[in-house]
Protein backbone atom coordinates (compact mmCIF):
# COMPACT_ATOMS: atom_id res chain seq x y z
CA UNK A 1 0.00 0.00 0.00
CA UNK A 2 1.61 3.45 -0.99
CA UNK A 3 1.81 6.08 1.24
CA UNK A 4 -1.42 7.99 -0.56
CA UNK A 5 -3.31 5.09 -0.43
CA UNK A 6 -2.50 4.61 3.84
CA UNK A 7 -2.88 8.67 3.89
CA UNK A 8 -7.07 8.15 1.85
CA UNK A 9 -7.74 4.97 3.95
CA UNK A 10 -6.58 6.70 7.45
CA UNK A 11 -8.27 9.98 6.91
CA UNK A 12 -11.63 8.65 6.59
CA UNK A 13 -13.99 9.88 9.46
CA UNK A 14 -10.92 11.98 10.97
CA UNK A 15 -12.11 15.29 12.40
CA UNK A 16 -8.61 17.55 11.69
CA UNK A 17 -4.86 16.68 11.11
CA UNK A 18 -2.31 19.27 11.76
CA UNK A 19 -0.75 20.19 10.06
CA UNK A 20 -2.14 19.02 7.55
CA UNK A 21 0.60 18.23 4.59
CA UNK A 22 2.48 16.61 7.30
CA UNK A 23 0.96 12.91 7.83
CA UNK A 24 1.50 12.03 4.34
CA UNK A 25 5.57 13.49 4.92
CA UNK A 26 5.31 10.89 8.06
CA UNK A 27 3.80 8.06 5.59
CA UNK A 28 6.71 8.33 3.13
CA UNK A 29 9.87 8.07 5.69
CA UNK A 30 9.46 4.50 4.96
CA UNK A 31 9.41 2.96 8.41
CA UNK A 32 6.82 2.13 11.07
CA UNK A 33 5.75 5.43 12.82
CA UNK A 34 5.25 5.46 15.70
CA UNK A 35 1.52 6.00 16.83
CA UNK A 36 0.86 7.75 20.35
CA UNK A 37 -2.79 7.50 22.47
CA UNK A 38 -2.84 8.77 25.51
CA UNK A 39 -5.68 7.82 27.93
CA UNK A 40 -5.99 8.72 31.43
CA UNK A 41 -8.29 5.84 33.73
CA UNK A 42 -10.77 8.12 35.08
CA UNK A 43 -13.33 5.55 35.30
CA UNK A 44 -13.79 2.26 34.85
CA UNK A 45 -15.27 0.88 31.33
CA UNK A 46 -13.95 1.87 27.87
CA UNK A 47 -17.08 3.48 26.15
CA UNK A 48 -17.91 3.41 22.47
CA UNK A 49 -16.78 7.01 22.52
CA UNK A 50 -12.92 5.76 23.33
CA UNK A 51 -13.50 2.92 21.27
CA UNK A 52 -14.01 5.89 17.70
CA UNK A 53 -10.05 6.68 18.54
CA UNK A 54 -8.70 3.66 19.18
CA UNK A 55 -10.08 1.96 16.28
CA UNK A 56 -8.67 4.66 14.23
CA UNK A 57 -5.23 3.38 16.23
CA UNK A 58 -5.75 -0.46 15.18
CA UNK A 59 -6.40 1.26 11.78
CA UNK A 60 -2.41 2.42 11.75
CA UNK A 61 -1.61 -1.52 13.46
CA UNK A 62 -3.65 -2.72 10.23
CA UNK A 63 -1.33 -0.57 8.38
CA UNK A 64 1.84 -2.05 9.88
CA UNK A 65 2.42 0.55 12.32
CA UNK A 66 3.42 0.87 16.27
CA UNK A 67 0.29 1.72 18.46
CA UNK A 68 1.60 3.05 21.19
CA UNK A 69 -1.22 3.77 24.24
CA UNK A 70 -0.12 5.55 27.10
CA UNK A 71 -2.37 5.12 30.47
CA UNK A 72 -1.84 8.26 31.95
CA UNK A 73 -1.62 6.59 35.49
CA UNK A 74 -0.15 9.94 36.16
CA UNK A 75 -1.83 12.61 34.80
CA UNK A 76 -4.76 10.86 35.72
CA UNK A 77 -3.93 12.66 39.39
CA UNK A 78 -3.38 15.61 37.84
CA UNK A 79 -6.54 15.84 35.95
CA UNK A 80 -7.19 17.00 32.05
CA UNK A 81 -8.49 20.55 32.65
CA UNK A 82 -10.19 20.36 29.01
CA UNK A 83 -13.85 21.65 28.55
CA UNK A 84 -14.17 22.27 32.05
CA UNK A 85 -15.19 25.73 34.04
CA UNK A 86 -13.66 24.77 36.45
CA UNK A 87 -10.65 23.07 38.71
CA UNK A 88 -11.55 18.96 38.27
CA UNK A 89 -11.56 16.94 40.96
CA UNK A 90 -8.15 15.27 41.31
CA UNK A 91 -7.99 11.21 42.07
CA UNK A 92 -5.98 9.09 44.18
CA UNK A 93 -3.50 7.04 43.38
CA UNK A 94 -5.48 4.20 44.35
CA UNK A 95 -8.49 5.41 42.14
CA UNK A 96 -6.29 5.11 39.17
CA UNK A 97 -4.52 2.27 39.74
CA UNK A 98 -8.07 0.21 40.16
CA UNK A 99 -9.60 2.24 37.19
CA UNK A 100 -6.11 0.84 35.11
CA UNK A 101 -6.77 -2.46 35.81
CA UNK A 102 -10.05 -2.44 34.83
CA UNK A 103 -9.46 -0.28 31.55
CA UNK A 104 -6.39 -3.47 30.33
CA UNK A 105 -8.26 -5.96 29.33
CA UNK A 106 -10.77 -3.82 27.67
CA UNK A 107 -8.73 -2.77 25.13
CA UNK A 108 -7.86 -5.51 23.59
CA UNK A 109 -10.98 -5.93 22.43
CA UNK A 110 -10.23 -3.18 19.77
CA UNK A 111 -6.65 -3.16 19.64
CA UNK A 112 -4.40 -5.84 17.65
CA UNK A 113 -1.62 -7.74 20.23
CA UNK A 114 1.16 -7.00 17.50
CA UNK A 115 2.66 -3.70 16.67
CA UNK A 116 1.43 -2.35 20.06
CA UNK A 117 2.93 -0.93 22.95
CA UNK A 118 1.37 -0.03 26.32
CA UNK A 119 3.06 2.18 28.40
CA UNK A 120 1.97 3.79 32.07
CA UNK A 121 2.97 7.22 32.19
CA UNK A 122 4.12 7.27 35.86
CA UNK A 123 7.19 5.61 34.35
CA UNK A 124 8.82 9.17 33.31
CA UNK A 125 6.86 11.31 34.74
CA UNK A 126 6.85 10.43 38.48
CA UNK A 127 10.63 10.47 38.66
CA UNK A 128 11.57 14.07 37.22
CA UNK A 129 13.14 16.22 39.35
CA UNK A 130 12.80 19.76 39.77
CA UNK A 131 15.26 20.53 37.23
CA UNK A 132 13.56 18.49 34.73
CA UNK A 133 10.53 20.43 36.04
CA UNK A 134 11.56 23.37 35.01
CA UNK A 135 13.05 22.69 31.81
CA UNK A 136 9.58 21.32 30.69
CA UNK A 137 8.05 24.45 31.93
CA UNK A 138 10.34 26.30 29.69
CA UNK A 139 8.79 24.60 26.86
CA UNK A 140 5.71 27.45 26.85
CA UNK A 141 4.69 30.23 27.79
CA UNK A 142 1.93 31.61 29.96
CA UNK A 143 0.59 33.86 26.71
CA UNK A 144 0.34 30.77 25.04
CA UNK A 145 -1.57 28.43 27.31
CA UNK A 146 -4.09 31.47 27.42
CA UNK A 147 -4.27 30.60 23.89
CA UNK A 148 -6.77 27.77 25.20
CA UNK A 149 -10.36 28.76 24.93
CA UNK A 150 -11.42 27.14 28.54
CA UNK A 151 -8.20 28.79 29.82
CA UNK A 152 -9.24 32.26 28.08
CA UNK A 153 -12.88 32.01 29.32
CA UNK A 154 -12.00 31.77 33.14
CA UNK A 155 -8.70 33.71 33.13
CA UNK A 156 -11.60 36.64 31.84
CA UNK A 157 -13.91 35.76 34.22
CA UNK A 158 -11.82 35.48 37.14
CA UNK A 159 -12.32 31.64 37.36
CA UNK A 160 -9.16 30.21 39.48
CA UNK A 161 -6.69 28.17 37.50
CA UNK A 162 -4.28 26.60 39.55
CA UNK A 163 -0.49 26.28 38.22
CA UNK A 164 -0.84 22.17 38.13
CA UNK A 165 -3.66 22.98 35.02
CA UNK A 166 -1.07 24.60 33.22
CA UNK A 167 1.09 21.74 33.81
CA UNK A 168 -1.59 18.76 32.43
CA UNK A 169 -0.41 19.84 28.66
CA UNK A 170 3.00 20.10 29.41
CA UNK A 171 2.98 16.45 31.50
CA UNK A 172 1.01 15.21 28.19
CA UNK A 173 3.50 16.95 25.55
CA UNK A 174 6.02 15.40 27.87
CA UNK A 175 5.00 11.42 27.13
CA UNK A 176 5.28 12.26 23.75
CA UNK A 177 8.86 13.29 24.15
CA UNK A 178 9.04 9.85 25.95
CA UNK A 179 7.89 7.45 23.37
CA UNK A 180 9.05 9.65 20.20
CA UNK A 181 5.59 10.10 19.14
CA UNK A 182 5.73 10.52 15.17
CA UNK A 183 1.87 10.87 15.58
CA UNK A 184 -0.77 11.79 18.40
CA UNK A 185 -4.91 10.41 18.57
CA UNK A 186 -7.39 12.51 20.39
CA UNK A 187 -10.52 13.72 20.36
CA UNK A 188 -11.47 16.62 18.51
CA UNK A 189 -11.52 18.15 22.22
CA UNK A 190 -7.53 17.14 22.85
CA UNK A 191 -6.72 19.57 19.26
CA UNK A 192 -5.05 21.79 21.62
CA UNK A 193 -3.46 19.48 24.02
CA UNK A 194 -2.13 17.58 20.82
CA UNK A 195 -0.92 20.78 19.30
CA UNK A 196 1.53 21.82 22.50
CA UNK A 197 2.79 17.91 21.93
CA UNK A 198 4.17 19.50 18.96
CA UNK A 199 5.59 22.39 21.08
CA UNK A 200 7.08 20.01 23.80
CA UNK A 201 9.01 17.80 21.22
CA UNK A 202 10.66 20.91 19.72
CA UNK A 203 12.03 21.53 22.96
CA UNK A 204 13.59 18.76 23.88
CA UNK A 205 14.72 18.96 19.76
CA UNK A 206 12.41 16.08 18.73
CA UNK A 207 10.46 15.87 14.89
CA UNK A 208 7.12 17.36 16.19
CA UNK A 209 4.51 14.69 16.02
CA UNK A 210 1.21 15.53 13.57
CA UNK A 211 -1.91 15.80 15.43
CA UNK A 212 -4.86 13.70 14.19
CA UNK A 213 -8.40 14.16 15.50
CA UNK A 214 -11.71 12.47 15.74
CA UNK A 215 -15.03 13.48 15.81
CA UNK A 216 -16.91 12.99 19.41
CA UNK A 217 -19.37 10.46 19.60
CA UNK A 218 -22.99 11.78 20.98
CA UNK A 219 -24.01 9.61 24.08
CA UNK A 220 -27.48 7.45 23.85
CA UNK A 221 -29.42 10.60 24.73
CA UNK A 222 -28.58 12.01 21.21
CA UNK A 223 -27.43 15.38 22.81
CA UNK A 224 -23.90 15.43 24.96
CA UNK A 225 -20.93 13.64 24.50
CA UNK A 226 -21.08 10.04 25.40
CA UNK A 227 -19.46 10.46 29.29
CA UNK A 228 -19.85 7.46 31.95
CA UNK A 229 -20.37 10.19 34.23
CA UNK A 230 -23.39 11.14 32.34
CA UNK A 231 -24.62 7.97 31.88
CA UNK A 232 -25.21 8.07 28.37
CA UNK A 233 -22.89 5.44 27.09
CA UNK A 234 -22.23 2.06 25.73
CA UNK A 235 -19.42 -0.34 26.99
CA UNK A 236 -17.85 -2.48 25.11
CA UNK A 237 -17.99 -5.10 27.79
CA UNK A 238 -21.70 -4.48 27.80
CA UNK A 239 -23.52 -7.63 27.36
CA UNK A 240 -24.64 -8.13 23.75
CA UNK A 241 -28.52 -7.74 24.79
CA UNK A 242 -27.68 -4.63 26.52
CA UNK A 243 -25.32 -3.20 23.95
CA UNK A 244 -28.31 -4.40 21.21
CA UNK A 245 -31.01 -2.49 23.20
CA UNK A 246 -29.36 0.49 24.10
CA UNK A 247 -28.21 1.11 20.96
CA UNK A 248 -31.90 0.83 19.62
CA UNK A 249 -32.71 3.56 22.11
CA UNK A 250 -30.47 5.93 20.54
CA UNK A 251 -32.47 9.14 19.09
CA UNK A 252 -32.95 9.02 15.34
CA UNK A 253 -31.30 11.75 14.34
CA UNK A 254 -27.98 10.62 15.84
CA UNK A 255 -27.75 7.40 13.65
CA UNK A 256 -25.50 8.74 10.86
CA UNK A 257 -23.00 9.69 13.34
CA UNK A 258 -23.32 6.18 14.86
CA UNK A 259 -23.24 4.53 11.40
CA UNK A 260 -19.64 6.42 10.63
CA UNK A 261 -17.81 6.61 14.21
CA UNK A 262 -19.31 3.25 16.10
CA UNK A 263 -20.22 1.12 13.66
CA UNK A 264 -17.28 2.69 11.14
CA UNK A 265 -19.19 1.90 7.92
CA UNK A 266 -17.64 3.70 5.19
CA UNK A 267 -18.71 6.96 3.50
CA UNK A 268 -20.95 5.86 0.08
CA UNK A 269 -23.03 2.62 2.60
CA UNK A 270 -23.95 5.45 5.44
CA UNK A 271 -24.85 8.41 2.19
CA UNK A 272 -26.97 5.14 0.62
CA UNK A 273 -28.66 4.87 4.20
CA UNK A 274 -28.88 8.50 4.18
CA UNK A 275 -31.30 8.99 1.33
CA UNK A 276 -32.88 6.16 2.05
CA UNK A 277 -34.13 7.43 4.88
CA UNK A 278 -34.77 10.86 3.53
CA UNK A 279 -37.01 8.92 1.30
CA UNK A 280 -38.59 6.43 2.39
CA UNK A 281 -37.43 3.82 0.86
CA UNK A 282 -35.52 2.52 4.33
CA UNK A 283 -37.62 2.42 7.95
CA UNK A 284 -35.12 4.05 10.97
CA UNK A 285 -36.33 0.70 12.58
CA UNK A 286 -34.36 -0.92 10.03
CA UNK A 287 -31.22 1.26 9.75
CA UNK A 288 -31.18 1.09 13.47
CA UNK A 289 -31.19 -2.72 13.62
CA UNK A 290 -28.30 -3.06 11.45
CA UNK A 291 -26.34 -0.56 13.13
CA UNK A 292 -27.23 -2.36 16.99
CA UNK A 293 -26.17 -5.75 14.93
CA UNK A 294 -22.82 -4.07 13.58
CA UNK A 295 -21.55 -2.89 16.84
CA UNK A 296 -22.44 -6.62 18.83
CA UNK A 297 -20.72 -8.34 16.63
CA UNK A 298 -17.08 -5.78 16.24
CA UNK A 299 -17.40 -6.30 20.19
CA UNK A 300 -18.66 -9.84 20.74
CA UNK A 301 -17.94 -11.90 17.58
CA UNK A 302 -19.83 -12.64 14.37
CA UNK A 303 -23.46 -14.22 15.30
CA UNK A 304 -23.88 -12.50 19.04
CA UNK A 305 -25.80 -10.36 17.52
CA UNK A 306 -28.61 -12.47 16.09
CA UNK A 307 -29.07 -13.97 19.67
CA UNK A 308 -28.85 -10.51 20.88
CA UNK A 309 -31.78 -9.31 18.11
CA UNK A 310 -33.46 -11.82 19.52
CA UNK A 311 -33.31 -11.35 23.31
CA UNK A 312 -34.55 -7.45 22.09
CA UNK A 313 -37.71 -8.82 20.38
CA UNK A 314 -38.73 -11.45 23.22
CA UNK A 315 -38.43 -8.98 26.43
CA UNK A 316 -39.26 -5.27 23.96
CA UNK A 317 -41.66 -6.53 21.42
CA UNK A 318 -43.35 -9.46 23.03
CA UNK A 319 -43.32 -8.77 26.51
CA UNK A 320 -41.51 -11.89 27.30
CA UNK A 321 -38.22 -12.82 29.43
CA UNK A 322 -34.77 -13.30 28.09
CA UNK A 323 -33.62 -16.74 27.95
CA UNK A 324 -30.72 -16.28 30.53
CA UNK A 325 -31.93 -14.79 33.74
CA UNK A 326 -29.56 -14.51 36.70
CA UNK A 327 -30.61 -15.72 40.58
CA UNK A 328 -30.46 -13.61 43.31
CA UNK A 329 -30.68 -15.29 47.00
CA UNK A 330 -33.90 -13.71 48.50
CA UNK A 331 -33.05 -12.47 52.21
CA UNK A 332 -34.24 -14.37 55.25
CA UNK A 333 -36.65 -11.97 56.50
CA UNK A 334 -40.77 -12.65 55.89
CA UNK A 335 -41.22 -9.11 55.38
CA UNK A 336 -39.39 -7.62 52.26
CA UNK A 337 -38.35 -3.60 51.63
CA UNK A 338 -38.46 -3.42 47.74
CA UNK A 339 -36.63 -0.41 47.26
CA UNK A 340 -33.92 -1.92 49.47
CA UNK A 341 -34.20 -5.08 47.68
CA UNK A 342 -34.17 -3.47 43.77
CA UNK A 343 -30.89 -1.09 45.34
CA UNK A 344 -29.10 -4.20 46.27
CA UNK A 345 -30.13 -5.88 43.10
CA UNK A 346 -29.39 -3.53 40.88
CA UNK A 347 -27.15 -0.79 42.16
CA UNK A 348 -29.74 1.87 42.35
CA UNK A 349 -30.31 4.77 44.95
CA UNK A 350 -32.92 3.89 47.03
CA UNK A 351 -34.79 7.25 45.77
CA UNK A 352 -34.02 5.59 41.94
CA UNK A 353 -35.86 2.63 43.51
CA UNK A 354 -38.90 3.98 45.11
CA UNK A 355 -39.35 6.34 41.80
CA UNK A 356 -39.48 3.32 39.79
CA UNK A 357 -41.69 1.87 42.00
CA UNK A 358 -44.23 4.93 41.64
CA UNK A 359 -44.07 5.17 37.97
CA UNK A 360 -44.91 1.44 37.73
CA UNK A 361 -41.85 0.42 36.32
CA UNK A 362 -41.19 -2.55 38.76
CA UNK A 363 -42.79 -5.88 37.71
CA UNK A 364 -42.78 -9.74 39.83
CA UNK A 365 -43.77 -12.26 37.17
CA UNK A 366 -45.01 -9.58 34.83
CA UNK A 367 -47.36 -7.72 37.28
CA UNK A 368 -46.79 -4.38 38.19
CA UNK A 369 -45.71 -3.84 41.85
CA UNK A 370 -47.57 -0.75 43.57
CA UNK A 371 -46.41 -0.98 47.36
CA UNK A 372 -43.32 -1.02 48.76
CA UNK A 373 -43.39 -3.96 50.75
CA UNK A 374 -44.13 -7.69 50.20
CA UNK A 375 -44.01 -11.22 51.58
CA UNK A 376 -41.19 -13.27 50.75
CA UNK A 377 -43.14 -15.95 49.95
CA UNK A 378 -44.65 -13.45 46.99
CA UNK A 379 -41.25 -13.39 45.39
CA UNK A 380 -39.56 -16.27 45.76
CA UNK A 381 -39.20 -18.44 42.76
CA UNK A 382 -40.15 -15.31 40.46
CA UNK A 383 -38.92 -12.89 38.15
CA UNK A 384 -38.42 -9.91 39.43
CA UNK A 385 -38.29 -6.81 36.46
CA UNK A 386 -37.26 -3.68 37.07
CA UNK A 387 -37.50 -1.11 33.41
CA UNK A 388 -36.73 -2.62 30.03
CA UNK A 389 -33.33 -4.87 30.47
CA UNK A 390 -33.61 -5.78 34.05
CA UNK A 391 -34.51 -9.31 35.38
CA UNK A 392 -33.57 -11.14 38.09
CA UNK A 393 -34.96 -14.27 39.55
CA UNK A 394 -35.36 -14.55 43.28
CA UNK A 395 -34.68 -18.12 44.77
CA UNK A 396 -33.41 -19.51 47.99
Amino acid sequence: MTPADQLSALLRHTDQVVPADDLLGKLELGRPLRVKLGLDPTAPAVTLGWAVVLRKLRQFQELGHTAVLIVGDFTAQVGDPSERGAQRKRLSAEEVDGYAEDLLSQFEKVLLPDNLEIRRNSEWLAGIDMYGLLELTSSATVAQMLERADFAQRYDSGTPISVMEFLYPLLQGYDSVAVTADVELGGSDQLWNLMMGRVVQERYQQAPQVAVTMPLLVGTDGTQKMSQSLGNYIGVEDEPADMFGKTMSIPDAVMPQWLRLAADLDEERVSEIEEGLASGVLHPNEVKRELARTIVDVYHGPGAAEAAEREFDTVFKEGGVPDEVDEITLPPDPVVHLPTLIREVFGLSGTEARRLIDQGAVRVEGNTVSGHETTRDELLGKILNVGKRRFVRLVD
